[in-house]
């Protein structure tokens, strides 16, 4: 079957606004992917070999939103979560990331969610789903399944530091934690057991106590503190 995108496809892929950095050692391969990226997206890509050779987003890039594809072929969850460590460039925390060439079945994905990255692409995925993901996650929405999303929530929603204790209640907690992830109002409301205006009250609640004016800035905010 041929992986050319249709325009029919492509008519959406508008990212002349955007940057994206493929980071990893495989050069040739990584070349492909911008090139793709590019005339697909209209996207200014860059491989780098190392996080460190990018550039920071004072020096580069200001106005541009960046996504970091990381490289993980070859690499175990310890390896790719040492790659997630943050440093004094501010690079991870200023980008969206998004991992690349996962082997599924190792954790990866549900250990991860909890150190910024909004994406998983796997080492079978297809052409056309790879650059469906890359644009939902420049929408801020997150690029995971809704098993993996659902198990992260369940897993960390009672891990919560004393500063986010005393901002926000449990339901809160809960409702802020699915935005993350990317469910709508329709499926909190769902999930939750309560009516779509109650969550609609608690989204606007948890704007204002946490700052933010949309959900992405929510969703930053939770990456950061839940």
């Amino acid at each position: 079957m041929s992986s050319k995108i249709s325009k029919q496809d492509t008519s959406h892929l508008q990212l002349t606004d955007k940057a994206v950095y493929i980071v990893g050692p495989r050069r040739l391969q990584n070349e492909m992917i911008a090139l793709i990226l590019e005339k697909e997206t209209g996207a200014d890509c860059s491989c780098k070999e190392d996080i460190r050779d990018i550039p920071s987003p004072d020096n580069e890039d200001a106005d541009k939103e960046r996504l970091i594809l990381l490289d993980c072929l070859g690499k175990d969850l310890k390896g790719i979560l040492a790659s997630l460590e943050p440093d004094d460039t501010e690079i991870l925390p200023r980008s969206f990331v998004a991992l690349l060439n996962v082997i599924p079945y190792q954790g990866i994905e549900e250990n991860t969610a909890g150190h910024g990255v909004r994406g998983v692409f796997y080492e079978g995925d297809r052409l056309k789903q790879f650059l469906k993901g890359v644009i939902y996650i420049f929408k801020g929405e997150l690029w995971l399944s809704r098993e993996i999303m659902t198990k992260f929530v369940l897993n960390n929603k009672e891990i919560l530091s004393p500063k986010v204790k005393d901002i926000l209640t449990h339901r809160e907690v809960e409702i802020l934690s699915l935005i993350a992830v990317g469910a709508k109002n329709e499926e909190i409301a769902e999930k939750l057991f309560v009516s779509t205006n109650t969550v609609k009250t608690h989204i606007y609640n948890i704007f204002k106590k946490i700052n933010v004016t949309n959900r992405l800035q929510a969703a930053l905010w939770a990456a950061k503190n839940l």
